[in-house]
């Protein structure tokens, strides 16, 4: 995770148009004869972004783009590149009727409600996360699991959307993440282990019995990295490498070297299965692992 901009890319200039999940300038209801069947959802890191088009009508996915931020070398702010991107994909300018932007950071971390006041957000990432006073502190509760992802979301992003969409909902990518794990380990007492990859770092959940026993992101450059790390935690919550079942999902392939050292090092090691999700889409089965978050949203 890039940071060397991140007091700039968390100033707050738009703080009244922001609360809890949802970013809007008004109220912005929508006529039964304006509806559009149609929803965006945009996942954005500091690095680009990706968004996806869903005809909520037939529930198909009409279109999924990236956008790199490093194509564009002439600029260097956050708003410069989406106005690029926006100047170029005329369908980001399109009328919606639902818009959901989820926030791709290590910038998090999950709170239990018994132990949880919203007056204290900075503090519960103060011990994990380099805070600022001008940071903006938001969190998204957990469905059915008592439990918030008390996080800090891109507000220069989130203010120059507002400036294209006047109203959208927005969510961080662990919040997803973790409810859609949730709810594919129903039914199974067993610890499940999963890694989700991103260009530049991989976020480790362990869940067992519907409860949460681990979420943490590591950055990574090798596979020798990732298997560290991997193997670290696996020993601090004594789970056996010949044992645990360990599922990868994200940007992975079995042709991948990160999925060969855990092959190598795991006993039980598979890419998760997509099967049941790829019945609601036209999309490969590496698309469904890698924008599993986007598509589960």
């Amino acid at each position: 995770m890039q940071v060397f901009e991140l007091g700039e890319l968390l100033s707050i200039k738009k703080i009244v148009s922001l609360r809890k999940g949802v970013a809007f300038f008004m109220s912005n209801s929508i006529n039964i004869t304006e509806k559009k069947y149609n929803k965006l959802i945009i996942q954005t890191n500091l690095n680009g972004f990706v968004f996806c088009i869903f005809d909520t009508l037939n529930n198909k996915v009409i279109a999924i783009k990236e956008i790199n931020f490093s194509t564009y070398s002439t600029v260097s702010k956050i708003e410069d590149y989406f106005w690029k991107a926006f100047s170029e994909h005329k369908e980001l300018s399109s009328k919606y009727d639902e818009i959901l932007v989820i926030h791709d950071s290590n910038l998090n971390t999950f709170v239990p409600k018994a132990m949880f006041d919203e007056q204290f957000l900075g503090s519960y990432l103060q011990y994990n996360t380099k805070v600022f006073e001008t940071d903006f502190f938001t969190f998204d509760e957990i469905s059915n699991h008592e439990m918030n992802n008390v996080y800090i979301p891109f507000v220069n992003i989130n203010n120059y959307l507002l400036d294209q969409f006047e109203s959208f909902n927005y969510k961080h990518s662990g919040s997803v993440l973790l409810e859609k794990l949730f709810a594919i380990t129903k039914n199974n007492d067993e610890k499940q282990v999963f890694v989700h990859f991103t260009s530049d770092r991989f976020d480790l959940v362990v869940i067992q019995n519907q409860n949460l026993i681990l979420f943490n992101s590591f950055e990574y450059k090798t596979p020798e990295d990732f298997i560290y790390y991997l193997l670290f935690t696996a020993e601090q919550l004594q789970l056996n490498p010949e044992n645990f079942k360990l599922q990868l999902l994200g940007s992975i392939s079995k042709e991948d070297s990160y999925y060969e050292i855990a092959y190598k090092y795991i006993r039980n090691v598979s890419l998760l299965d997509v099967y049941e999700i790829m019945k609601q889409n036209d999309l490969t089965t590496a698309q469904n692992l890698k924008h599993f978050i986007l598509l589960q949203s």
